[in-house]
């Protein structure tokens, strides 16, 4: 049958869809191949010049003046093509690049090895993970954003050019000089993460040049030592080592550099991989189609055999365009054209070569050369943007191998007494440091060279805890020795596995688990891949479920952990630790504000030291300490003080135990109060709701001082009340010498049951109610009220410093003086309650009295702020939590909610120093204040919390210039204006 005009016309756009969906795409600058300014420098070169531009010479910025001017006087004499740039500072690479750029007739291409970014050979810049790491990593756009990212630093340095990514697939665990530069064992794996990284440069106008053409992973020996043998037959080449490159060829990469390496399968002369046509030309570029930039590895290697003298010629021959490492470019050059005149290689071949190497010049702007600003140079390297990308990354390589029982995230804290320890290290790491945030743990820690005996102590000190979480660490990069490990960290991993419940977080690469004989069952396994700060404190918060976690392992160890492996842990809102733009928020910013204040407040002695902590959806973005625990200067405010919380005690003790009780409906806030009190029956107070009270609505007193009705005539305190040593009569413990007769506590009581109300319902604040809530709580729950809101709340919140009489709790120096009484308890007090009423409660009340850190305190209010949840567990109901977070009375102009302080109403339209809190916080925002200088507030809209600790009263309470400043309200609104409107 003929076919129809449609039929045909169908046929003809399948053809063409197809062919346009499997044809390769050409390298992006040979667009400019025949280019008006390529064209131009060619024309002028001589033959000399042309040549020359086809080397490129190395150069070492860290060293001395007299060094720069050596490479100086070659570059000017050889006029080479381009240069490599090896160790050195930020601003002297850059520095020397702009000089030896100005020292060139015609641009230089300046290269640089930058697989985990400039790190490689730049000091003072982000180390990116290694490639191995990033084989682990399930999404592919980071590691396009982080080529983009070496990109924007290489250029920022006036660099062009990076020999990344490494292409090799590491087949061979115990290779020499791959290992962990590879991304793995998988082709695929391999292919598509090597091609991801250098599209991300490639579209920023950076050459990216995939190594070591036709693959180096499965090589026994080093190839800058010597020239390794890859004896695999030509088809597993094929389909193994050369995959990625092919990928890379199909998808038009800009640059692939050829290695030095023995394949007789491709050529049986013996003659080293790069230096062979029948590698470069013949199979590259012929059988692969590889249209692109072909330069060799350095030339100077011990991988290169031949002729002395002759290396760079040959490799020309064998089909590269450029020589790395030309030790000699003067005697290269007339070596290659004694080689035309003899017709070895021709001037139309080194014409090709100096035109490729002109157009990817080209490309890369060099026609428009602008010098390098070395102003903030080593600040811009290090941008947040990039550290973001770095933190994500290591976060995603994070791989869990064994989750036994759901070990992880590890919940369940008020059950666990945690031991961590290091196994490898000799002091405490940030990883430990980093544990530590997240509940009461102690540390230890067994060298790599401990003896048994050192051991055996340590084993018996770990038999008193339930839970031990260790870290391995001192692995090698490479397989040498066993990696580095030691007989006693085999040891310590087989017996932790025998007698604890251990997790275990390896910091080293995946191959070093073969040696450790049992670990596979333990409890839980991370391999972290790396070994250094951050990848310890990521590691460290992927145990208590800071994030999720779904690495795959990118190689295989043994039978027990093959390539793919890899368990996703959920995340379970825990806090994570992190930098402000990770959150969509500017460091600078906030730190400037912040620190600005806080400075202010030292400077102006409106408190001697403070702390900041903010967090953002979840994240701790921002925990900085200033001044001192006092005025003389001795003790630096630190980040584990412990600080007198006042009256925010009110919706951290109580309020949280009543939500609770509400949710389990023993109590009804529009109940009556006094069938909750009885003691209210037949009184003023016996009609008064629960709701009402707690919104400060109910027409209570505001406060009483109750010790001012212990004082007698003569100005002294009633003996019957009050002594200096306790007794079992005087047992309530008012300061470090004040004991309280304990049945004073009833006449408290009585005071309160007996004051008078105001003459009308209003908005009045008062605490009086909140001396009571501690026996309500108590009469409800069967447990006493400081052991029911530590059991209910803060240990499984892991916010165990948080207590009532911190002097029980925590060496003195720890905790942050308030007041130098000098009018009822005549001392100066410093982990007893500094509410007056809070201590004649014996320091456990509910209008003050709680202690803790600041940390702590950001658990509970980050557990408010995501509706009574928190790692792992529900507290308190949602629809609890927003009835208690609700303005209950706005219609009275009380802005309060249930305990809760609220914004003034139509804070929004105030200026901020009318204000309170800040003027951005939304009207959903809730928090509370503290008379020591305390204040904790959150912003569900914005997912926002704020904390500030500072002693404002010390030494004395009429310092009022916190307020008069404005200090805590203008830093509130500094930190929203750090919140980015980017998206």
């Amino acid at each position: 049958m003929k076919p129809t005009p449609n039929i045909v016309l169908l046929l003809v756009l399948f053809v063409l869809i197809f062919s346009k969906n499997t044809s390769a795409q050409e390298p992006p600058f040979l667009q400019f191949k025949d280019d008006e300014w390529v064209n131009q420098q060619l024309e002028r070169m001589s033959l000399d010049e042309r040549i020359a531009q086809l080397m490129m010479i190395t150069v070492y910025p860290k060293q001395n003046d007299a060094a720069k001017a050596i490479f100086k006087r070659r570059i000017e004499q050889w006029k080479p093509g381009g240069i490599l740039v090896m160790q050195g500072s930020p601003a002297k690479n850059a520095d020397w690049i702009n000089q030896f750029q100005e020292a060139s007739e015609t641009p230089l291409l300046v290269a640089i090895d930058g697989e985990w970014g400039p790190a490689m050979r730049t000091d003072s810049t982000i180390v990116y993970p290694y490639a191995q790491s990033l084989g682990a990593v399930q999404d592919t756009a980071l590691l396009y954003q982080m080529g983009k990212d070496f990109a924007d630093q290489l250029k920022r340095m006036g660099i062009q050019m990076n020999f990344a990514p490494v292409a090799d697939i590491n087949t061979n665990p115990y290779n020499p000089v791959i290992g962990y530069r590879s991304y793995g064992e998988d082709k695929h794996n391999v292919a598509q993460k090597s091609w991801m990284v250098a599209k991300g440069m490639q579209d920023a106008h950076v050459v990216p040049v995939a190594k070591h053409f036709p693959g180096h992973g499965d090589t026994k020996t080093d190839s800058h030592k010597t020239l390794p043998l890859v004896q695999h037959s030509k088809s597993r080449i094929d389909t193994i080592e050369s995959y990625p490159f092919r990928y890379l060829s199909k998808r038009g990469i800009t640059g692939i550099m050829t290695g030095h390496l023995n394949i007789p399968s491709l050529d049986d002369s013996g003659t080293t991989s790069s230096l062979s046509n029948k590698v470069v030309t013949n199979y590259l570029k012929d059988e692969i189609g590889y249209k692109g930039f072909v330069v060799t590895d350095a030339i100077t290697m011990k991988g290169v055999v031949t002729t002395p003298g002759r290396a760079e010629l040959e490799a020309l021959i064998a089909g590269n365009d450029m020589i790395e490492f030309v030790e000699d470019v003067s005697k290269a050059v007339s070596t290659i054209k004694e080689a035309i005149a003899k017709g070895e290689i021709s001037e139309a071949e080194i014409n090709e070569k100096c035109r490729t190497v002109l157009a990817l010049k080209r490309w890369v702007g060099l026609n428009n050369y602008q010098p390098a600003d070395l102003k903030n140079i080593t600040v811009d390297l290090n941008a947040p943007q990039y550290q973001v990308t770095n933190r994500k990354l290591i976060k995603q390589s994070m791989t869990v191998l064994i989750n036994n029982n759901n070990t992880l995230p590890v919940q369940d804290l008020e059950n666990r007494k945690i031991a961590t320890v290091i196994i490898g290290g000799n002091q405490k790491s940030a990883f430990q440091k980093m544990l530590a945030k997240y509940t009461d743990m102690d540390h230890f820690w067994l060298p790599k060279d401990a003896s048994e005996k050192t051991w055996a102590n340590l084993r018996q000190k770990l038999g008193n805890y339930n839970f031990v979480i260790a870290g391995i660490e001192g692995i090698n990069k490479y397989s040498t020795n066993k990696y580095g490990i030691s007989e006693i960290q085999q040891q310590a991993v087989m017996d932790l596995v025998h007698e604890q419940n251990v997790v275990f977080s390896l910091f080293g690469s995946a191959y070093a688990l073969q040696y450790f004989a049992n670990i596979q069952h333990s409890d839980a396994l991370i391999v972290a891949h790396q070994d250094n700060e951050l990848t310890q404190e990521l590691a460290a918060q992927l145990v208590f479920g800071a994030f999720k976690a779904n690495g795959k392992l990118p190689v295989s160890s043994d039978r027990r952990f093959n390539a793919g492996d890899g368990l996703e842990v959920k995340a379970n809102k825990s806090f994570a630790y992190t930098i402000p733009e990770e959150a969509g928020m500017n460091s600078a910013t906030i730190t400037r504000k912040i620190d600005s204040l806080a400075n202010l407040g030292i400077s102006e002695r409106a408190f001697p030291g403070c702390q900041v902590l903010v967090a953002k959806d979840g994240q701790v973005v921002f925990h900085k300490c200033y001044g001192y625990q006092t005025y003389d200067s001795i003790y630096p405010v630190n980040k584990e003080n412990i600080y007198d919380w006042a009256s925010v005690t009110k919706v951290t003790g109580p309020l949280p135990a009543l939500m609770k009780l509400v949710d389990e409906g023993k109590i009804n806030v529009d109940d009556k109060f006094s069938k909750y009190w009885p003691d209210f029956i037949g009184s003023n107070k016996e009609n008064l709701t629960f709701r009402e009270i707690l919104a400060h609505q109910s027409s209570l007193a505001s406060w009483i001082a109750f010790w001012t009705m212990t004082v007698q005539e003569d100005g002294t305190l009633d003996k019957n009340v009050f002594k200096e040593s306790p007794s079992s009569q005087f047992d309530v413990r008012i300061s470090e010498h004040l004991c309280m007769n304990h049945d004073f506590r009833k006449t408290m009581f009585d005071t309160i049951r007996t004051s008078e109300l105001l003459k009308r319902k209003k908005y009045l604040y008062s605490g009086l109610s909140f001396y009571l809530y501690p026996d309500i709580i108590e009469n409800l729950t069967g447990t006493p009220y400081e052991s029911y809101v530590k059991n209910t709340f803060y240990e499984p919140l892991g916010a165990k410093t948080i207590t009532f009489n911190a002097y029980k709790h925590f060496p003195m120096n720890q905790i942050i003086p308030t007041e130098v009484d000098d009018f009822f308890r005549m001392e100066k007090l410093r982990g007893y309650v500094h509410d007056e009423g809070a201590a004649m409660m014996g320091g456990v009340s509910g209008n003050a009295g709680l202690f803790g850190s600041a940390n702590d305190l950001a658990k509970v209010f980050q557990m408010y702020l995501q509706k009574g949840y928190f790692g792992g567990r529900r507290y308190i109901s949602e629809a609890t939590v927003n009835e208690f977070i609700r303005i209950q009375y706005p219609e009275n102009e009380n802005r309060r909610g249930l305990g809760f302080d609220k914004p003034l109403i139509d804070n929004d339209e105030n200026k901020l120093k009318d204000a309170y809190p800040a003027v951005s916080s939304s009207k959903n925002s809730f928090g509370h204040s503290g008379y020591t200088g305390t204040f904790a507030w959150a912003d569900p809209d914005n997912g926002l919390l704020y904390i500030f600790m500072s002693n404002r009263v010390y030494p004395t309470r009429n310092n009022s210039k916190l307020y008069d400043l404005n200090i805590r309200t203008a830093m509130h609104q500094g930190i929203y204006d750090s919140i980015s409107t980017d998206k």
